[in-house]
């Protein structure tokens, strides 16, 4: 009865969670098969279901989604870079602190956890003011470089974290052999380190992936700006296409769905790292 109990307990806190988090997405899927005149009609199911609106995104034939591929690549360029150059920091610093021992290794962790006590929206303006004295305003850089310190403190902490857990003798062992520094990072520390660098860069690539404020102050033309900002555009219109823009949403979402659905093995065990330490 103890167990029946515990597990009605679960289903009734579950059961909640999964239909709120599932029925946004039917909605969204409801709105993306919908013909237009049907997109708000109420009904749990279109009387009529089309593909028209994903016909009509993927060969841009609404003014809105007239730069709808090249909006696409700058968001899939910027979130690779990302992923790529958050790795390299965050790898290169955790390795520098957990394993050389570098002096001044704490304050940097410290420093790198401190940010997180400043508000990620607080800083777009200074960000801003940056890109610009720099001249990276309107290039796909200045977003990039934008979401690698966003993305960095945390990615060092969760490496340095469970760079700690590898044992120090295989290190000793490596050094005894004559390994120099990166000798041991090549051979001895990346292939221990693959589920949680596989998990951080999936972590830095989905940040940049879904970033709007700072894609939207540090990007303005058509041609440039990621397809998250290009999405603020049908709010704009008096008549906007809702089915337009939920088909279109409908899309951007799938790409991060599949690298979580690839990797998610790396995931949990990736970020957790280190997080219970015997």
């Amino acid at each position: 009865m103890r167990a029946a109990g515990t597990e009605a307990k679960l289903l009734l806190i579950g059961i909640p969670v999964l239909l709120w988090t599932v029925i946004p997405i039917y909605h969204l899927v409801l709105f993306a098969i919908s013909p237009k005149q049907d997109a708000m009609s109420g009904a749990l199911f279109p009387a009529h279901p089309t593909l028209q609106n994903f016909k009509i995104v993927f060969g841009q034939q609404h003014y809105f989604l007239s730069n709808f591929w090249q909006q696409f690549w700058n968001s899939a360029v910027i979130a690779f870079a990302t992923g790529v150059l958050t790795l390299f920091v965050a790898t290169a610093a955790a390795f520098a602190i957990s394993r050389l021992k570098v002096k001044g290794g704490r304050t940097v962790m410290n420093m790198a956890l401190f940010t997180y006590f400043i508000p990620a929206a607080f800083l777009a303006v200074p960000m801003y003011k940056t890109m610009g004295a720099y001249g990276l305003l309107n290039s796909k850089w200045a977003l990039i470089l934008a979401m690698v310190t966003i993305a960095s403190p945390y990615a060092i902490w969760v490496l340095k974290q469970a760079s700690d857990k590898l044992p120090v003798e295989l290190d000793e062992a490596a050094i005894m052999d004559g390994a120099s520094p990166p000798q041991l990072f090549r051979f001895v520390y990346l292939p221990l380190m693959v589920p949680s660098l596989v998990a951080i860069g999936v972590y830095a690539l989905l940040l940049a992936w879904n970033e709007y404020l700072f894609a939207f102050l540090l990007l303005s033309r058509d041609t440039d700006v990621t397809l998250p900002v290009a999405l603020g555009s049908f709010l704009a219109a008096d008549d906007s296409p809702w089915e337009l823009l939920m088909t279109t949403g409908l899309i951007y979402a799938l790409p991060p769905a599949a690298i979580y659905y690839v990797f998610k093995r790396y995931m949990v065990g990736g970020l957790t790292a280190g997080a219970v330490k015997s």
